[in-house]
């Protein structure tokens, strides 16, 4: 094994452990990465909620373990302002006696060779506090020596406040790499436009995101009831008025949870009216995977289930139910090709045509992978080749194999553990 001295520490920062199953298959696909590329890596994921994080992406790479360092510094910053959130960050990592608490997670954050704010949309005008998860990635990597890289970042939308604030920070990372072109003008120059994070995971297939044996229904729905200035009632109206202009059995109706409760609200408006609908809550979509096919028809409010929908190649409606926040999302993908239609349902004057077609063209999906794969060599070094005895380097049997890697590989290893009754 490789003296823990001479092991690259890797710190990810992420939105994870809330849980979002999108926010969770990022950090999945990166933690899954490294197990590929930087077995006996020493890896960190900060996150929102580093326990839960910690069961929900267990065994994903043998040395990653979970704190929230970065996102406890913002939280304990004396002023709320952003600016002030943002300065007060930077000091404490300089001098981590001002926030004694956590000074042996500052030191371990300053000794990172990489320090990679992973993708997602959580760092906007709707959590500017936030911003100081930047500023102390900055400060971090410039104590360090290391690198301040971000990737798949969704920043809009920013005010003329913020906005200055944020490309102050931004320009003193070594990559920045966002996936809408709304971010792209907000990061400025330097940054680089490409895809979600979730296209490194998914280049060669869904495999690791679908359930084979669920029966998928024709329509799918997610409604959330967060980040949103849509009322839950008029969203559960709206999908109705579209359910009953295309005609739709309830009976031929799923409901995906990304978000745990917060997408059961809606829902819970419309069950009465959908008799006989398949509720699939995010504990099921975690542990077994999506119902998805690409003969189905999506009404869907959050990004990733757009994203992976679309990857597999059904058609659907993307509901932008926070104009400032959610347009930005699904219009990144509709610019991909997704072929889905955006909706917005407080505008709109009556239900959309049915989709007759959509989902990503084929070669999409191996494109997108292919530029996030060419990325991630570009911030994590390539494995060393295998010796010529064909024996695997040290460490990397334990982040090679296809379980081990695995999304769902935690929840495969506990179902095999309970015991017969």
């Amino acid at each position: 094994m490789t003296p823990a001295g001479e092991r690259p520490c890797y710190y990810l920062v992420g939105s994870t452990g809330f849980p979002n199953y999108g926010d969770e298959l990022v950090a999945a696909t990166w933690l899954r990465h490294l197990a590929a590329v930087a077995p006996d890596a020493d890896v960190w994921l900060d996150c929102q909620e580093p326990a839960s994080a910690a069961v929900l992406l267990d065994g994903l790479h043998p040395r990653a373990r979970f704190v929230d360092t970065l996102w406890r510094l913002c939280r304990a910053a004396p002023d709320r302002e952003p600016w002030q959130i943002a300065a007060w960050v930077q000091r404490a990592i300089r001098d981590p006696g001002m926030a004694p608490r956590w000074v042996i997670g500052v030191e371990l954050l300053a000794r990172a060779q990489v320090v990679h704010l992973i993708g997602g949309g959580y760092i906007t005008d709707l959590w500017p506090d936030r911003l100081g998860l930047l500023a102390g990635a900055a400060a971090a990597a410039a104590r360090s020596g290391g690198r301040a890289v971000m990737t798949g970042q969704g920043l809009a939308p920013a005010t003329a406040d913020t906005e200055a604030l944020l490309r102050a920070l931004v320009e003193r990372f070594d990559v920045v790499d966002v996936r809408d072109r709304y971010s792209l003008e907000l990061a400025g120059g330097g940054a680089v436009l490409s895809c979600d994070d979730v296209f490194l995971g998914i280049a060669e297939g869904l495999a690791d995101v679908v359930d084979p044996t669920a029966g998928a229904p024709s329509y799918m729905l997610c409604l959330q009831a967060d980040a949103t200035e849509v009322s839950s009632s008029r969203l559960a109206a709206d999908t109705l008025d579209v359910l009953r202009a295309w005609e739709v059995a309830p009976e031929q109706v799923g409901v995906v949870e990304g978000i745990p409760g917060l997408d059961r609200e809606v829902y819970a408006l419309l069950e009465h009216q959908l008799p006989g609908a398949t509720f699939y809550p995010f504990s099921a979509v975690w542990e077994r995977g999506l119902p998805l096919h690409h003969d189905q028809t999506w009404i869907s409010t959050r990004f990733h289930f757009h994203l992976l929908a679309a990857a597999a190649g059904a058609r659907g409606v993307a509901v932008a139910v926070h104009p400032d926040y959610y347009t930005a999302k699904h219009q990144s993908l509709i610019d991909l090709g997704s072929g889905w239609e955006l909706r917005d349902p407080i505008s709109a004057a009556g239900p959309p045509h049915h989709p007759s077609g959509g989902g990503f063209p084929a070669d999409v999906r191996r494109r997108c992978g292919a530029e996030k794969a060419a990325l991630a060599r570009s911030i994590y070094p390539a494995p060393a080749a295998a010796p010529a005895n064909g024996h695997r380097p040290s460490g990397a049997a334990a982040g090679s194999t296809a379980e081990a890697v695995g999304p769902r590989s935690f929840w495969a290893r506990i179902s095999r553990a309970r015991p017969e009754v």
